[in-house]
């Protein structure tokens, strides 16, 4: 009988934490691994029967790879602290950890909510990602401050949703795209790729037009409409921010 993992890595997240844990209630083990966080997280995740662990955040690569090593089951099923796996989902998680198919793992569906609704488009849905898999036959990728799961092997699609609540509101949201963009124009810069106010409008530009237009985010409504705005915002601080100079507090004559 296959043995599963539900692991979440949480910094703050007890907005949502309860409800992502109870939909892992079928896994052999929870695993937390916490960023030193000040709320109740810690406490729900113990509730839920959780094993906790707490580790000071130093990015998602050498997070997950901290938790990884710590996973002793068969599968992994990975989620986010603001998400929660559908009734569907969870059915078809157990059915195909159940199987021996010889799969890597699993693709799902993310169905996320913005502003005042789900969005259906805007590049947003299905976002197919990989949160089903064996231990051992995955690589974490990672760029700026997203990260990614890609597999070491074939791999299935599943039915059903992940559910993702990602900002509060508006403000959180320019909060992580201030954030997001510092962390790409770092590593652009790094890099040694060239921004520029030129490069910066052009790729804002691009970017609402492919958001809005090319994944018809015009049928998402005023929340289409508002994300293409935002993608737009942070294309545009990516790349003015690579050019940046620092300030030095020395008047320039």
């Amino acid at each position: 009988m296959s043995t599963v993992t539900g692991l979440v890595l949480t910094f703050n997240g007890a907005r949502l934490l309860d409800k992502c844990l109870a939909s892992l209630s079928f896994c052999d083990t929870l695993l937390v691994v916490d960023s030193q966080s000040t709320d109740e997280t810690r406490a729900i995740a113990e509730a839920h029967g959780a094993t906790v662990l707490v580790r000071p955040w130093e990015g998602p690569g050498p997070q997950f790879r901290f938790a990884l090593d710590q996973v002793a089951t068969d599968w992994v099923v990975s989620l986010d602290q603001d998400e929660y796996l559908t009734d569907e989902l969870r059915e078809n998680i157990i059915r195909a950890v159940g199987q021996d198919t010889g799969q890597a793992g699993y693709y799902v569906p993310r169905r996320s909510f913005y502003y005042d609704r789900f969005l259906k488009h805007s590049g947003w849905y299905p976002d197919y990602l990989l949160r089903l898999f064996r231990a051992g036959r995955m690589d974490v990728q990672v760029s700026g401050a997203h990260y990614s799961f890609h597999p070491l092997g074939p791999t299935g699609r599943l039915a059903g949703d992940i559910v993702h609540h990602p900002y509060r509101d508006l403000r959180e949201h320019l909060d992580k795209i201030n954030a997001y963009a510092q962390a790409a124009a770092d590593e652009m810069r790094a890099k040694g790729k060239k921004g520029g106010l030129t490069r910066a409008v052009a790729h804002g530009l691009g970017r609402f037009a492919k958001l809005y237009l090319l994944k018809l985010g015009i049928l998402d409504g005023r929340a289409g409409f508002i994300n293409a705005v935002c993608g737009a915002f942070y294309a545009f601080q990516k790349y003015i921010r690579v050019s940046e100079k620092e300030g030095t507090g020395v008047e320039q004559g």
